[in-house]
């Protein structure tokens, strides 16, 4: 268990440490040369409804499935060992390492995310980012609503938490309230799409807003805490300017 004294650091990892724009682009061009045009659109149909039936992306899940249509379609072999070889640790965001040794020295790094018990932990720990937090790593159906269980496994007088969803800041916000600073990346598809379920009016807004994870490490401690009294969605500072005089080692 960690200190109740220092604050915990809640870290999203798709698209808030890891691309996974980025693979959902390198699978979507996998599938069209296995499978064509009409496999590909079915994975991805069965994908979707995987989603909705479970909560949470299932993307070897989706690969069983499209097994029963296509039984002697030896092409899922070549799709699961894809997925499972796949480089993670190339496609981390810039920097991401580095954030997570950085926050690491004024508290305890947690990577708390939502997604299927086999894919999503091989993600993490090939792409280096369990080792990077000690194995502390939680991985839930809907995470917003296990925050008794998050107090209990890592209690803390104060949370930080970084995700690229701003329904998730929110949501969490709203129960946590002054107890948590949320931190907005502006990176990844959610982000940026006022229509998707995450949308960006989601209240209340973050307590800070960066263009990229690699922006923290211009933060201090000081600073992220202050974040949370001084109002919602203070941006980044440009490359180079000061965060309140708290930006700098």
């Amino acid at each position: 268990m960690t200190s109740q004294v220092n604050p915990v650091f809640l870290l999203d990892c798709d698209n808030t440490l890891f691309d996974n724009d980025r693979l959902h682009n390198d699978l979507q061009a996998e599938l069209d040369y296995i499978f064509g045009t009409a496999g590909r659109d079915r994975y991805w149909q069965i994908f979707e409804a995987l989603r909705t039936e479970l909560g949470y992306a299932d993307y070897l899940g989706a690969v069983q499935r499209l097994r029963f249509e296509a039984a002697n379609d030896m092409g899922v072999l070549r799709l699961s060992a894809f997925l499972l070889d796949y480089p993670f640790a190339a496609r981390l965001y810039p920097a991401a390492l580095e954030v997570v040794a950085h926050l690491d020295a004024w508290g305890s790094t947690v990577l708390l995310t939502d997604g299927d018990v086999v894919f999503q932990p091989r993600k993490l720990k090939r792409s280096g980012l369990w080792q990077a937090v000690g194995g502390r790593v939680l991985i839930y159906v809907h995470k917003e609503t296990m925050l008794n269980d998050i107090e209990q496994r890592h209690p803390a007088q104060h949370y930080v938490l970084v995700d690229d969803k701003p329904r998730i800041l929110a949501a969490m916000k709203r129960a946590w309230k002054d107890r948590l600073t949320t931190i907005f990346p502006r990176q990844g598809h959610y982000a940026n799409d006022r229509h998707a379920p995450d949308a960006l009016d989601a209240t209340p807004a973050p307590d800070l807003t960066i263009e990229r994870i690699g922006d923290l490490l211009h933060y201090r401690l000081p600073a992220l805490q202050d974040a949370a009294r001084a109002g919602p969605a203070r941006a980044a500072p440009a490359k180079g300017e000061s965060c309140g005089g708290r930006d700098h080692a």
